[in-house]
């Protein structure tokens, strides 16, 4: 008997050490998968959690005709379809309506939409049998593609494309037929093949020096520092868009991006601090805002960068001090 199996019988047994042995090589690849059906790190957790609460009682059930890997990521699937029906599915600023010429000032959190949230992608590895690398798999484009797909769809694109089960695997887990997930697949591939860049972000990321990289990262987030207009828009391509959930409003175009920028985050905010990071398989940088009460900065968004060539062709504010935990980063910079 070989370790899994002796796990496995012990799990069985009411083993909860060896039930956590089982599934620690797979727990970070199970919530990466919940964070690509639901849009929120958070969310990713409480599925993840409940999903393995559900495999820990229901480990009676497994019989071994399928592997250990397939079986959890049946519960899992079927953990976050509950919550996709029950919540609905999340959004960005631009799936919301136009584009704003210029600055709105005074925008207000739009607390009543269920936002698409960023993702800490360290530690992901990559899968053999996947269609999708796992980094391109959490990038911005594709997961807020997903979100326009019925859960069904979601479910069977993610097993197949990005996961490398079979048809007829995703249709056991799913409890459809095997046409069921071909016709499911095919709608998925056409709605999501409209929404997503030709070119992922990751061969775009490949094409550019680390040391190249990193220094666009610190020019833009040093630009925010400094308060310098010139240097930031230096950075950014002609049709460069910038949102920041849970604001509805965004702005496309260098001339709606600049006015926005100079008006609102070079100018009217105040003193900003940073520290570099990667979410989404994308570079990213968390900002802080100097709180004069707090006599420190406080953490204000995870901004992560969409790149076209070595230019910034996106810019996705996620405003909120619970974005930063979940990268590991510290909630005040002196």
């Amino acid at each position: 008997m070989n370790v899994e199996d002796a796990d496995l019988t012990r799990a069985r047994d009411g083993d909860d050490a060896a039930f956590a042995r089982l599934v620690a090589p797979l727990r970070r690849q199970l919530h990466a998968h919940c964070y690509r059906m639901l849009g929120s790190s958070h969310d990713a957790d409480d599925a993840l959690q409940d999903a393995l609460l559900r495999a820990w009682r229901g480990l009676a059930r497994f019989e071994g005709r399928s592997s250990l890997r397939a079986w959890l990521y049946t519960v899992a699937t079927r953990t976050c379809l509950d919550t996709v029906e029950a919540r609905g599915r999340r959004a960005l600023p631009v799936d919301l309506g136009p584009s704003s010429d210029r600055a709105v000032l005074g925008d207000v959190p739009r607390t009543e939409i269920a936002w698409l949230g960023p993702y800490p992608d360290a530690g992901l590895a990559d899968g053999p049998d996947a269609h999708y690398e796992q980094r391109e798999a959490v990038e911005l484009a594709f997961v807020a593609a997903l979100q326009h797909l019925p859960g069904n769809q979601r479910a069977a694109l993610l097993l197949f494309e990005v996961l490398g089960f079979s048809a007829a695997e995703i249709a056991t887990m799913m409890d459809t037929t095997t046409a069921s997930v071909n016709s499911a697949l095919q709608r998925a591939r056409a709605i999501v093949a409209e929404r997503i860049p030709a070119r992922t972000q990751q061969r775009t990321l490949r094409q550019i020096d680390d040391a190249r990289l990193r220094k666009i990262v610190e020019e833009y987030a040093t630009a925010l520092e400094r308060g310098d207009a010139e240097a930031l828009i230096a950075l950014l391509t002609e049709d460069v868009t910038w949102s920041m959930p849970p604001m509805a409003h965004w702005y496309r175009g260098l001339n709606a991006v600049t006015d926005f920028a100079v008006r609102v985050p070079l100018t009217g905010c105040g003193s900003w601090r940073h520290l570099t990071t990667t979410a989404n398989g994308q570079p990213a940088v968390g900002l802080y805002l100097r709180d004069d009460a707090a006599g420190t900065h406080l953490s204000w968004s995870v901004t992560v960068l969409t790149l076209r060539g070595e230019q910034i062709a996106e810019i996705t504010s996620f405003l909120g001090a619970e974005h930063f935990a979940p990268f590991g980063l510290p909630a005040a910079l002196p």
